[in-house]
């Protein structure tokens, strides 16, 4: 019992044992500072200035942009910018869709490239009787009188779709003779008007100009992009007014007549007329005379 006694004095008197710190100029040894310490004292004070160390780092941690440097912690700020991006990211892939797609129908105009039509779908007329060919009711006197009224107002209408929707209708891009009619089969899908050289070629309806430039086969090349998915294409120009990403009024100058690439034979206006990617036949909706 007096041993463990003894144990317990020897270790308080080593914890309160007084030392001198004594800080000395090496050269001349004269003494600057000096302090008076025990064991208890350093280990007092070596735990506060640990907790002390501890507190400022986790209020530095926590309360300054640092915390967002921790693995796994996820900030406000950091969430709005990942849903911003997201968002950002989601437009840009409806964007790249929407230019591939125009891309695709500008492709279409220039290179004549339609392989999935398997029948005249240029007259809305035709397409009409086939879907009916079926149809055995017989209109009566009143009916066919009333229809070839409406045909006859309607002739100029773009389709359908368009009349429901708005007053929609075409403006003639030059008044001329049609040399070549549209035809199908051999994949003329556009109709030449011959007319006076550098006469102005006219927007046949308000867009915006998605291609104005050279190619070998067809010279100035003008394509614009209307309203209900209707692309106009005006080729073989012999300068152009406007170019991509331009708003033109229907009836606005946008081109001179030309002779202008290796596919012509004279001055004249290559017009084509294209709907939701597949041609149609211009005369069915304009006048050129």
């Amino acid at each position: 019992m007096s041993r463990k006694k003894g144990e317990k004095k020897a270790i308080a008197q080593k914890l309160l044992h007084k030392y001198r710190l004594v800080i000395l100029n090496e050269d001349t040894f004269e003494e600057r500072i000096s302090f008076k310490l025990t064991r208890l004292n350093v280990f007092i004070l070596v735990g506060i200035s640990a907790i002390i160390l501890i507190v400022l780092t986790t209020l530095l941690i926590a309360f300054t942009p640092l915390r967002e440097y921790i693995p796994g912690y996820s900030s406000k700020k950091l969430k709005s910018q990942a849903e911003e991006l997201l968002i950002k990211t989601d437009s840009l892939k409806t964007v790249i869709a929407i230019n591939e797609q125009q891309y695709a129908s500008i492709r279409k105009v220039l290179t004549g490239d339609i392989k999935t039509i398997e029948f005249d779908k240029d007259s809305i007329e035709g397409v009409i009787n086939s879907e009916n060919d079926d149809i055995t009711i017989q209109p009566s006197k009143e009916d066919s009188l009333l229809r070839a009224t409406v045909e006859e107002q309607d002739k100029y209408n773009l389709f359908e779709t368009a009349t429901r929707s708005a007053d929609f209708a075409l403006f003639p891009p030059v008044k001329g003779l049609i040399s070549s009619k549209y035809d199908s089969a051999t994949k003329h899908y556009a109709v030449d008007i011959v007319t006076e050289k550098d006469e102005p070629v006219k927007a046949a309806a308000d867009g915006t100009v998605i291609f104005a430039s050279w190619t070998a086969d067809t010279g100035h090349v003008i394509i614009i992009e209307h309203q209900n998915n209707l692309i106009t294409a005006y080729k073989h120009n012999a300068s152009l007014s406007k170019q991509q990403g331009d708003l033109v009024k229907a009836g606005e100058v946008i081109a001179i007549v030309g002779n202008t690439g290796e596919l012509t034979t004279g001055p004249h206006l290559h017009f084509e007329l294209w709907n939701n990617g597949y041609p149609i036949n211009p005369t069915n909706y304009i006048d050129f005379k």
